[in-house]
């Protein structure tokens, strides 16, 4: 498995012990609708959070928030339509990012929350 796709599960499973560690609850992680994948969708105190997960192993070429495209988030906006639409209730719905630097023996997070209104 290539190497950028080894750190992107890595930090995936770091971001959902993260969010359950803070009371979120888990849903779905690696959500697929058609092409499109959302990396983890959590209930936190009422809202639906939409949540893209952002590693990598140095923050020299900016933050990993600055790697959100206009065309990742309407990906995000279609997929999370299609997930709303599946529930049987209703939720508000936010969009998250979490960015993880891996570097040395604890990763940095950061957690954004409603980061995006697409």
């Amino acid at each position: 498995m290539a190497k950028h796709l080894i750190l992107g599960q890595q930090g995936e499973e770091i971001a959902r012990k993260f969010l359950e560690e803070k009371g979120f609850v888990v849903l779905a992680q690696n959500w697929r609708y058609k092409h499109k994948e959302i990396d983890l969708i959590a209930l936190d105190r009422g809202f639906l959070a939409i949540i893209e997960v952002k590693t990598r192993s140095s923050d020299v070429f900016g933050g990993a928030e600055d790697f959100i495209t206009y065309r990742k988030v309407c990906f995000l906006a279609d997929a999370a339509n299609a997930y709303v639409e599946k529930l049987e209730g209703n939720f508000e719905v936010r969009f998250d990012i979490i960015t993880i630097i891996l570097k040395g023996n604890e990763p940095k997070i950061e957690h954004i929350e409603g980061a995006f209104h697409p």
